[in-house]
């Protein structure tokens, strides 16, 4: 009986070491940080000559640091999210079609990065405001988002937004959905003066 109970003993053993397998310790795979999204909320710029817009209170308004004599271009920060909405303004005076080209050949560039495009008009009667904008889809796209707003005879407004970070899209996903929504709240809001 004792050596059956010890043959039975070394038979356990023997099957939990083997049941137990391969030891080399796996690599977890990679994961992101938690982002939390804050609460909606918006208020008036109100500030620019040329037009006026509602922006997230979590966000803030500064000058194109690198177009001073621009007084009517602006970006709109997302500091928790480094993010930022860079806002050109032009007069129109006869050249609306060299804009729209020059908006196109700016989302052309990422054409190299980019695994789709997609485009959604934008048509207020009620605000005269008409225009495009893009989604630039893949992982590697420097500016995930642009449009370009106008109301065909005077003014003519331009948005992209890039972030200072690499430009992982995959894990930003969360925030450019997020932002997005608010650069949709601007466009709607949108008023020329």
């Amino acid at each position: 009986m004792r050596k059956l109970t010890n043959s039975l003993a070394v038979l356990l053993l023997l099957l939990v070491a083997v049941a137990c397998g391969d030891s080399t310790p796996q690599p977890k795979p990679r994961g992101y940080f938690r982002i939390d999204l804050p609460e909606k909320q918006y208020v008036t710029l109100d500030t620019m000559p040329r037009y006026s817009f509602e922006y997230p209170v979590y966000a803030t308004i500064t000058p194109d640091y690198y177009s001073l004599n621009e007084k009517d271009w602006a970006n709109v920060v997302f500091p928790s999210f480094k993010g930022t909405v860079h806002i050109s303004y032009k007069t129109v005076d006869d050249n609306l079609s060299e804009y729209v080209e020059d908006a196109y050949r700016m989302i052309t560039k990422h054409i190299t990065k980019a695994t789709g495009i997609r485009d959604s008009v934008v048509i207020n009667k009620e605000k005269n405001v008409y225009g495009l904008v893009y989604f630039l889809d893949g992982e590697g796209v420097a500016s995930p988002l642009q449009f370009y707003l106008t109301d065909s005879t005077e003014h003519f407004l331009r948005g992209s937004l890039y972030f200072n970070i690499y430009p992982n899209n995959d894990s930003l996903q969360p925030v450019i959905d997020f932002i997005t929504d608010d650069v949709r709240h601007l466009i709607k809001t949108l008023e020329w003066k």
